[in-house]
This record gives structure tokens, sequence and C-alpha cells, in this order.
């Protein structure tokens, strides 16, 4: 049992937390004669290591969920949902949801294809709403922080949002309020050859690489944030807006989150120093969920599609739920973290 455990904490710490490689950055620093223990040597140590470490893991998630992805094209996804309905359906549109695009603007395309296709309304909303909030970078990521009893309750709940927000749209029977042009629309089905190993990590490669281009900007820029969290706000000012003695703490969390555009790889530094400056933890993650699901370009985007009622109903949806699963996190973080 030890063994595992010493097994499990070095793949946490040193596999995924990268510890050794911030103990190498903080020692090449100090070589070039850089204090690391005041603010703007310990932001520059921050600001590498997290950039590298982030970087790192993205591109290995990326190409294993993008090998994943290959064998769920938008058609065969299709297929599969449209042989389940009800609960089932959107427990299963949830899931699929896992290995789909990182960001909620990416989804929204295959959301709008889906509802196209005729699938049924709560169905396409589960997969929108679990999409951005629960792939499966995020389990890992998560683990890399927060550590594996985070990151699996973590997962669980978003998917309970997802099939529960589905849920309730599909019996409020709104179809009525997508766009004409999105509900009359003719899927047509195009038939894809079966893909070889070589032709899958071609396509892996290839969406790490664009992928990358995208996200890195944001990663960049939640790292800095992170830094200026970190090493430069005063802790009494982090405990005071997010910590115990605010009870509006994940509420203020999740209205924060919505305005900004990111996906959860640019989220991470954010939250790892909110952590460490003594924001509770389901302030954190509400942070997180709001970022990726409730982003504006995101809701501007879906506005397209659907007429101002239904867009209503899924805001408040998904802020109803992120807010409760915030408050659950802080009730419970003493058993979690």
């Amino acid at each position: 049992m030890e063994s595992l455990r010493a097994g499990w904490d070095f793949f946490q710490n040193q596999i995924l937390g990268m510890t050794w490689l911030n103990i190498l950055i903080g020692n090449i620093l100090s070589a070039c004669g850089l204090n690391t223990d005041n603010r703007i040597g310990a932001s520059i140590r921050f600001l590498l290591y997290d950039t590298i470490k982030i970087t790192v893991l993205l591109g290995v998630l990326i190409m294993i969920i993008s090998y994943i992805q290959s064998y769920f094209p938008p058609d065969r996804t299709k297929k599969i949902l449209g042989r389940f309905h009800g609960l089932g359906a959107s427990c299963l549109a949830a899931l699929l949801g896992t290995v789909t695009p990182f960001c909620s603007c990416s989804s929204i395309p295959l959301f709008m294809g889906f509802t196209s296709a005729g699938l049924p309304l709560g169905v396409t909303f589960s997969f929108l709403i679990s999409s951005p909030m629960v792939d499966l970078g995020s389990l890992v990521l998560l683990m890399s922080i927060f550590g594996f009893k985070v990151a699996v309750v973590y997962v669980v709940v978003g998917l309970i949002i997802a099939v529960a927000g589905g849920t309730i749209i599909e019996k409020l029977r709104l179809e009525n309020e997508v766009e004409d042009y999105i509900r009359n629309a003719t899927a047509i089905d195009v038939p894809q050859d079966e893909l070889h190993f070589k032709d899958r990590i071609k396509y892996s490669w290839e969406q790490m690489v664009s992928t990358a281009k995208k996200v890195i900007p944001y990663i960049l820029v939640g790292v800095a944030i992170g830094a200026v969290i970190h090493n430069w706000i005063p802790e009494d000012i982090i405990i005071k807006a997010l910590g115990n003695n605010n009870p509006l703490g994940v509420a203020v969390a999740t209205i924060c989150g919505v305005p900004m555009y990111a996906d959860i790889f640019g989220t991470i530094p954010i939250a790892e120093a909110l952590l460490g400056k003594g924001a509770l933890l389901g302030v954190v993650l509400s942070f997180m969920m709001a970022v990726t699901t409730l982003s504006l370009p995101s809701v501007i985007m879906l506005k397209k599609a659907v007429k101002p009622k239904l867009l209503g109903i899924f805001i408040a949806i998904c802020t109803l739920g992120i807010i409760i699963v915030g408050y659950f996190f802080n009730a419970v973080q003493g058993l979690l973290v």
C-alpha cells in the first residue's frame, strides 16, 4: 500500500505537477544572480514554471484527446446520440462532450449541427454544457494542481450540471426558441473513410498545433494574472474577498468569470494563485466553470442560434448550477484538500 501511495505521489508531484521543473528553474535563476525570494524574482519564476508546465501538458493532452476524438466525428456522434432518448441520451451527450474541443466557442458549431440534424434539444444542450466544462484535459490539469479527489468530483458535478440542464430544457419544450434557419436546415450525411493509425496521429498533431496557436496567448495572460495575484496582491485582500468571511464569494467569482474568454488551460494559473492566497476551493472552481462555460463571446455566438428566452434559460441554469457547485465544494473542502 505504501509503495502504491509513493508511486501515486511521484506521479502527482513530478509528472503532473512537474515539481522538478520548478526547482530547476529556481536554480537556473539563482545561478543567473536573480533572487527568487523577492516579488520580481518569484514572479519571473512563476511565469516560466507555469507557462512551460501548462504548455507541455497542453501538447500531450491535445494529442491524446484528439486521437480519441478522431473516432467521434460529428456524423458518427450524431448517429450514436440518435439511438438514445430521454435521460440516457442526455447522459451520453454529456460524456461525449468530454472528448470534444476545449472552449465553449468551439462547441457551439457542433451544437448547431446536432440541432439541425434533429437531435432532441435537451441532448444537444447537455453536450453544449459538458463540452467546455469537463473535457478530459480538465481532469488531468486539475489533478496536477488540486489533486485526484478534487479533479474527479469536479468532473462528476460538471456532468451532473450538463445532464440536469439538458433535461430541464427538454422538459420545458423550447424547440420553437431555436432560430428557424437552424431548425429548418437540411443535414447532409457525408460518409467518412476509416482512418488508419498514421492518419489519426497526423490529425492529432494538426489539432495540437492549431489549438496551441489559439490558446497559448490566453495561457500567457492567465499566467501573468496568476503571477500578479501570487506575488503582488496581499493575502488578506484575497481572503476578505473570496474566503470564509464573504458568503457571496462564489457568486462574485462566477460573475467575474463570465466576461472572460479562455479555456481551462488559461484559468488554471489564476485558480492556482487564488487558492494559494487563501481563496476557498468552491470559489476558485466556480470561477473556472464560469469562464469556460459562460464566457461572453460564447454567449454572443449562441445568441445567433437560439432566441432570447432559451438563451436566458441556458444562462440561468448554468449560473445556478455553478453557484450550487461552488458552495458544495466550499462545504466539503476539508475532505478533499
